[in-house]
């Protein structure tokens, strides 16, 4: 039996079925709405309870990934849902991050938002510290006054961009700062391949002028002296884990790698 179309040429068969279709949905709604909240914790629920990561566990997944690694500690990051794992692998030490349920693996940088902190860089610090006595410093040029209680040795390369950027900042850190005196090495990158004799007449002459002017890719003169300081700095910085420039060395042996601001100097210096 064919139905009669309504009004408008659609059957009235048609319009009840979906009328009560409808209606159907709109009953469930609520329970449907109510069963998606369910599936995070509430804002005042403590979950730490929900999941659990040994580091035995850590390590089996880690191992998927890098066959020689030591799992060195497990713990919850500071950003919610996320597991943090320091490990050690071929004498170098670092971070990842695993999701509560142990499904995804986060090789990468974790950001505060409000204060824009990298965080992973702080863990990471933290992690990496140095016995900062064995850092030889009579052959460091000293920006600031040599008498400053508080002492940054910092490891740069006269080819590096960054280290150019990051030697800028330190000279307006030290003009608001008097307590404040950085350290530098030369440490030139195999990845620069002039950066090496650069150094050694940087080094050769004592001349933080010489390193201004490499930084300003103006021509530097041959080395005047013999020296192995270069080669001690290159085989020092591999020793503790440098492996890159700019990188700074506190006076409580926090390594932190990259450019950073004079504002950032302060605070990262003045933390304790």
């Amino acid at each position: 039996m064919t139905s009669k179309p309504s009004s408008r040429g659609i059957p009235r068969a048609v319009v009840t079925r979906s009328a009560c279709l409808l209606a159907a949905l709109c009953a469930l709604l609520p329970f449907l709405c109510a069963s998606a909240a369910w599936a995070f914790p509430s804002k005042d629920q403590n979950c730490s309870k929900c999941y659990s990561l040994t580091k035995e566990e850590a390590l089996a997944i880690l191992k998927a990934f890098t066959a020689k690694v030591t799992i060195l500690s497990v713990s919850r990051s500071k950003a919610s849902y996320l597991w943090e794992v320091s490990y050690e692998s071929d004498g170098k030490k670092g971070l990842v991050y695993l999701d509560l349920p142990k499904k995804y693996l986060l090789f990468g940088t974790l950001f505060g938002i409000q204060n824009r902190e990298n965080l992973t860089q702080a863990r990471f610090s933290e992690l990496n510290t140095v016995n900062v006595s064995r850092i030889p410093l009579g052959d460091a040029l000293i920006v600031g006054d040599r008498k400053a209680k508080k002492k940054i040795i910092v490891f740069t390369d006269p080819d590096c961009p960054f280290c150019a950027k990051l030697h800028a900042e330190m000279k307006s850190v030290v003009a608001a700062r008097k307590d404040i005196a950085f350290y530098v090495k030369l440490y030139p990158l195999t990845m620069h391949p002039g950066a090496y004799e650069k150094a050694k007449a940087i080094v050769c002459a004592r001349s933080l002028d010489l390193l201004d002017d490499a930084f300003a890719k103006k021509p530097l003169p041959q080395a005047r002296c013999a020296t192995k300081v270069i080669d001690e700095t290159i085989a020092l910085a591999e020793k503790m884990g440098i492996t890159g420039t700019p990188a700074l060395v506190t006076q409580d042996g926090r390594v932190l790698l990259g450019f950073h601001d004079a504002q950032s100097l302060m605070t990262i210096i003045d933390k304790k």
